[in-house]
């Protein structure tokens, strides 16, 4: 049982998809694993503590993966990279597959079994492989750390002798998992911090943290949520009273940090240009789900723009990935936990049960076709 760990090809990407100490777990359950030379140096992982953990290092992307069993990414892989993997070896990373059809096709035709990390089910026994919970956290947290490098000013209250710094008040726009640290970071710092969802059980957690809730209580905001925990679209007509609502808000925040995605559809749009010019110079927005299209009508993928009013819009791309010894120890653990549900640990051999919930929900392609339901032709 071969398994691989191909360095990023992706400018942005900083991250790897093992650590040493999840090498030497492999190991551990009979495993060899090759670790392509440099894939883990921008997360401070040198090839010395890949080998010292017991992997061998591949001098490039084709040696590493030749004959693999098992592919580790952080990352879709390239037609150029499928090339390299043999028909029938377990692909595992992100792989967002909405609107890459093209892409999809091709790892169907390398007749590799490609698995979509960030379709793991919302279960109990899955949420050690949650790669959108634990990369999430790290972006809240980071948001709210590139928002205080912007801003120019001081977040918590201070009361010093030449005056009083008042505390910089904060709106969080989507409470998942990035919102909730967001909102744990800015209350830690000292901020006066605000918040608002569509989901009404975000309500309580918000509140819980110390920050006050915002939102359109009406009849359709009392449902919606799916059943998987995921914000449903809203009608247009509450987009409508929810932005009436959020618009006079934010003309008096100093931060605003944007969190709102909802899984295979763009970014929902939740600050207009209009919203942006009635804010003050010098405050700031986070749009996190920049590279979905945006919350902010401004943000441009991974620049920050300073409008014509003084507000600072970053728009930074792959924001765990600005953490990327702390991303990649966690990535590198929810693979680890899935990965290991498919070894036979008493023949140390490689298993997979696919009618397994967690293969089957995450399986984007198999035996040279696209098996994956959300992505079958319609009728």
């Amino acid at each position: 049982m071969r398994i691989a760990v191909p360095a990023e090809a992706q400018g942005t990407e900083t991250r790897v998809a093992a650590t040493p100490e999840t090498v030497k777990k492999f190991i551990a359950l009979g495993a060899s694993v090759v670790v392509e030379k440099g894939a883990g140096l921008t997360s401070g992982i040198s090839d010395a503590d890949f080998e010292a953990a017991g992997a061998s290092i591949g001098k490039n992307a084709k040696e590493t993966a030749k004959d693999a069993d098992i592919i580790l990414r952080v990352r879709r892989p390239s037609e150029a990279d499928l090339k390299a993997f043999k028909s029938g070896a377990l692909v595992i990373a992100t792989m967002d597959p909405y609107g890459q059809e093209a892409a999809l096709a091709a790892m169907a035709k390398a007749g590799v079994a490609a698995f979509a990390m960030e379709f793991m089910p919302r279960i109990t026994r899955a949420q050690v492989m949650d790669v959108l919970s634990s990369q999430a956290n790290l972006a809240g947290y980071r948001a709210v750390v590139d928002a205080a490098a912007e801003y120019g000013r001081a977040l918590p209250m201070m009361m010093t002798a030449a005056g009083t710094v008042p505390a910089a008040r904060i709106f969080i726009m989507g409470v998942g998992v990035a919102g909730l640290q967001a909102i744990a970071t800015a209350r830690r710092i000292g901020a006066v911090v605000t918040a608002t969802d569509v989901r009404p059980a975000t309500k309580e957690q918000v509140e819980s943290l110390g920050a006050k809730f915002l939102a359109v209580e009406d009849d359709e905001f009392k449902q919606a949520q799916t059943a998987g925990g995921y914000a449903k679209e809203m009608s247009k007509e509450y987009q409508a009273k929810q932005a009436e609502l959020t618009a006079s808000h934010i003309a008096k925040q100093d931060i605003v940090i944007t969190t709102a995605l909802i899984p295979g559809r763009a970014a929902p749009r939740l600050i207009t240009s209009d919203m942006v010019m009635s804010m003050k110079a010098g405050s700031v927005i986070v749009d996190l789900a920049v590279e979905r299209g945006g919350n902010c009508e401004l943000a441009k993928p991974g620049e920050v723009v300073v409008t014509s009013n003084g507000v600072k819009i970053v728009g930074h791309l792959n924001v765990a990935g600005r953490l990327p010894a702390t991303a990649s120890q966690l990535y590198a653990k929810n693979l680890f936990a899935f990965v290991e549900t498919m070894i036979d640990k008493k023949e140390k051999t490689l298993r997979p049960n696919w009618d397994d919930e967690l293969v089957k929900a995450t399986l984007l392609t198999r035996d040279g076709a696209v098996v994956h339901p959300n992505f079958q032709p319609k009728a």
